[in-house]
Parts: C-alpha cells; structure tokens; sequence
C-alpha cells in the first residue's frame, strides 16, 4: 500500500474556517480538503436543501424533451420506457414509468435482455414498440451513442428521447431530444448525474408544469439514491443532495420493493455504503443471472406482500450470483498464475463459458489481487464480451479507445466499461490493450493507495469527532469517509488475530495521554507481527462505532499498519 497523506490546507484560509465555524483544526482541514470554505458552504453542506437542486430547464433540450412527452399525454400516444439492465438502467425505469403513470395509462416497460440483446438500446426492443404501436421511447442510462438504432426507429415511425450519462462520441443520434449533462453543449451546472439522476431531472421538468415542486417527488428519491450508490458517481454537488434526502425516504418511507430488500438482509439505519452492498447487488442480481424486468417489477410493486414474494426470487438470484462470482473468480486466478499473465501491466483474460452476469464483478475482485486495469471476457453468441475495471486514477475508457480498431463496440466511464469484439481479433486487441496501458500508465499507480487526509493524535479522536464525522455523509467518491494517520502507537498486548483463518486483525491501542481504543482491521491478520511486544506502530484508520448487544463504542477501522 502506498500512503498519501493530503497536503495541508493554506493557513489563512485555515484560521478563517476555524473562525467562521467554532471548530477546531481537524474539522477545518477535512471541509477545507472538500473545498468548503466559507460559512455559507459549510452550512450547505452539513444542511443539504432541495433548494439547492438545479433548474431542470438548464439542461440542453429538456424543453424539447418536455413538449414531446406533453404531446403524447394530449395524444393518448403509447410510451415505452427503456432501460439497461444494471441497478441505475432498472430504478431509471422505475422511476420514469411510476411518474408517467400517474399522467397517462399508456405506458409500459422494457429492458433488454443481457445475452439475447446485449447492453443499450437493441433492435429488438425497436422492433417490439413498433409491433405494439409505441411512438415514443424514453430510453435512460443509454442511447447516447445509439446513432444507427435511433435512425431506424425514426424510420419505423417511433421517436425516441434519451436521458443519458455516459461520454457522447462526435455526433449525437437524431432524437427528438438528448439530455445528457455530459454533452459537450451542455451547460447544465452539474455534469455527474447518475442515469437515474437524469430521469429524475425530466420528471422534475414534467412536473413543473403541473405547478409541482420538488416536495412533491421526494417518493421518487429512494430509487435516485439508490443508482446514485450502486452507479459510483461522485456524491458532491447535486448528487450529495439527492442521495442526502435519498436515503432519508429509504430508513422512512421506502417504496415496498426497496423495503422487501431490507427486511431480507434485516438492517434497520442503513447508510449509502449498506445499499452499494446489500440493496443494490440484490436488484443487480436480476438482470446478472435471469432478467432485469424482475428488478423493475419488484421496485415498481406497491403491494407489499407481492414485493415480498418478488424480493425472495430475486434473493435466490443473489445466491446463485454469489456462487458463479465464487467460481470464476477461482478459476480467473489459476489462468492468471498458470500463464503467468501478472507480470504485465494489465490483466485479461478469458473463458467461454463464464457467465456474462458476473464477469464486471470477477475482474474487480482481480484487481483486489494483481492490481493492474482487468478485462475479463466471456462468449457472446459468434462474439466476445468483455467488463472492464480500472484501478485508481487510470481511465481505463481511453486505453480502450486507443484499441478501438480490434473492438466491435465499446462504452462506459473512466473505471468501469464493456466492449465486444471478433474473437480472432482477441489476441490483437489483448496486445493492443497492455501497449497502450503500459505507455499511458504512471508505474505508482500499479500499487494501491491508500489517501490520508491529516495526521492527528489519538486523543483528538473522540465521540465528538465522531458525531461531527457522521454529519459529513453520504460518503462516496468525492466526499470519502474520512482517513487518518496516527504514529507512535502500541498495542496493550491482548492483539490476536480474529475470523476465518484468522484474516482479520483485533487490537486495543494508546498512546501517551490517550484513552485506549479498540481497533478491527480487515483483512490484516497477517500484520499481528508488527504489534506484538508492545512494538511501536503507526496505522490509517477511519473513526466508526462498534454496536454489540445494545451498546454503542468507539473504535477504529483500520486500513493498513506499518512498523
């Protein structure tokens, strides 16, 4: 692991924060590294407002976008809400189709399937609008490279609209509007929208002409916290705030469906790290091993014991999930060792008959081995498909692009994206892709990081800190839980190893003129020889609260130690 530890704030800007605030210098210096200067920021960011949401309207064509779908209300025109499969292209659906069914009767759903049709908009899907007199689509979290499938909707006599978040190419498909913040003649004042994010600001849009406000569609929230979670966007700006009121509505008022999910896995306050990991890899799991029109169904269900039932099928998607993620994973590191493939700067690699589902998930968890940019590839029909993942600050989107000659297609974001191609031009693109990594890569980034935002004592961690620390969630990328550093420390000698195979990591520390504090580290059994003796150590960690029996302590999180 290689420790970064943040460069201190300016001093002026430091006592200034201090100042305005009543605080001391940790809190200033963690808002001052979130570029929160002033009083008035602070008070935004620790009391987030709907307010402070931005105007739909600033978005490239949301009038266009709106007068089409009015247009289809005054019509009695059918509409059909497209959607990916992963957990923001299903709550998308969700969320569009629940609002336009409160203007309309006419609306319906479709998601393509991930094996018969692939990702994005599928002519098949086209093909089924037209065969059912849709002559309007409403396609979110993807359509915007769609060029050739939007042409030949318009030529079946179906209009499409397409709310997106992914990177545009040079030319945007003809369709009567593209919001997509990340056009480039788009000023909209929040460029991070997830693809739910963008659905939201549409019917934000629609119901400002039914004189609506925004308290009117705080029910629609959970689904928008929800993709802003699952999708890994950066929880700042307009994000904060919707994932900020987000999960109010998911620990108060949940949908039935959303609610279903969190009785199986029997939280009760749950943060946005516990629906990255508990809610949304179960709404995942539908369109991964099955379909994802079990995820629509069950967060469009208003009735609660049916949203039980489908809560339960799609948790036994979840097993099976978990089971071929188990097995590939294995079966991906012995052809990385046997081929002796993590000598390079990437990792790819490929079997035909892995599930398609689960190889996004398989190629993070490979990362978490050899950290390098991972490909795994699968078979898909005369094709193979491929998920990407990237390691921390790589945009693995750009090496793709500089092999763009030996792939089929491609999309995605900086960190995460597809791609299918020929499967004789496998070993090409294989090549194609370690050149261009290799030449772009800085050789520090092929070691994790761990970011640290200041050195402090143990004695200023306390349950003050802590309480103030809760304030600065919903923590994501952007606005990460807090880290620390802090040297000199020493176990009181009760450090053992804890867990299966003794993984894990159970310490009690001090420090001169400190309390003792429990710590639990992850992952880090095999460092027990570094605090053993009563060796002097220094060790990051985030502050968090161990809840046991009804009681509620301090304890740190610890993420590496070193002598």
């Amino acid at each position: 692991m290689r420790w970064t530890l943040k460069p201190k704030p300016d001093t002026k800007k430091l006592e200034a924060l201090k100042e305005a605030l009543q605080v001391d210098d940790v809190v200033a210096t963690l808002l001052l590294q979130r570029g929160i200067e002033t009083f008035e920021e602070a008070k935004t960011f620790f009391r987030p407002s709907l307010s402070d949401l931005h105007d739909p309207f600033l978005m490239q064509d949301m009038d266009k976008a709106v007068a089409r779908i009015e247009a289809a209300f005054q019509q009695n025109e059918n509409i059909l809400v497209f959607g990916d499969y992963d957990v923001d292209g299903t709550s998308s659906v969700a969320l569009m189709s629940s609002y336009l069914k409160t203007r309309t009767e006419n609306v319906a759903t479709y998601i393509p399937d991930r094996y018969e049709e692939g990702y994005g908009v599928s002519y098949q899907g086209i093909d089924f609008a037209q065969d059912n007199d849709f002559t309007l689509i409403i396609a979110l979290d993807c359509g915007v490279k769609a060029i050739d499938k939007v042409a030949y909707a318009k030529e079946k006599g179906v209009d499409f609209i397409i709310c997106d978040h992914h990177r545009p190419g040079k030319n945007l498909p003809e369709a009567v509007a593209v919001l997509d913040p990340k056009r480039e003649d788009c000023t909209y004042p929040f460029n991070e929208l997830c693809g739910c994010g963008v659905g939201f600001k549409l019917i934000q849009a629609l119901a400002s002409k039914e004189n609506k406000t925004i308290a009117d569609l705080t029910e629609y929230l959970d689904l928008v916290a929800t993709a802003i979670g699952a999708d890994i966007v950066p929880i700042t700006g307009e994000n904060r705030v919707l994932a900020y009121f987000g999960m109010q509505v998911i620990n108060s008022n949940p949908r039935p469906g959303i609610q279903a999910i969190i009785n199986q896995v029997k939280k009760t306050e749950l943060t946005i790290t516990d629906v990255v990991f508990t809610v949304a890899p179960r709404i995942n799991a539908a369109g991964r091993m099955k379909h994802g029109n079990y995820a629509v169904t069950l967060l469009t269900e208003m009735d609660f014991s049916l949203a039980e039932k489908y809560a339960a099928e799609i948790e036994a998607f979840n097993t099976d999930r978990r089971e071929a993620d188990r097995r590939i994973t294995e079966e991906a590191l012995q052809q990385i060792e046997d081929l002796k493939e993590q000598e390079g700067f990437t990792t790819v690699v490929y079997q035909e008959d892995w599930h398609k589902g689960v190889i996004g998930i398989v190629a993070s968890r490979l990362i978490e081995t050899y950290y390098r940019p991972t490909l795994v590839f699968t078979k898909s029909g005369d094709k193979l498909a491929a998920s990407a993942r990237s390691v921390s600050g790589f945009d693995v989107y750009n090496a793709l692009e500089a092999c763009a000659e030996h792939i089929e297609q491609f999309g995605g974001h900086k960190y995460a994206a597809g791609l299918t191609l020929k499967e004789e031009n496998y070993e090409a693109f294989k090549q194609a892709f370690e050149d261009a990594v290799s030449k772009t890569i800085p050789k520090n980034l092929l070691t994790p990081e761990i970011k640290i935002d200041q050195q402090i004592s143990l004695h200023e961690v306390d349950s003050k800190l802590m309480r103030i620390i809760r304030q600065f969630g919903p923590f994501g990328p952007g606005n990460m839980t807090p880290v620390f550093m802090t040297e000199d420390l020493q176990d009181t000698g009760y450090g053992k190893c804890v867990g299966e195979d003794d993984k894990h990591l159970r310490i009690t520390v001090t420090q001169p003129q400190a309390n003792t504090i429990v710590c639990i580290g992850f992952g880090l059994g095999d460092k027990l020889n570094l605090v053993t003796e009563r060796k002097l150590f220094k060790a990051v960690y985030s502050v968090d609260e161990n809840h046991w029996q009804g009681n509620v302590s301090l304890q740190l999180k610890l993420r590496d130690i070193k002598a």
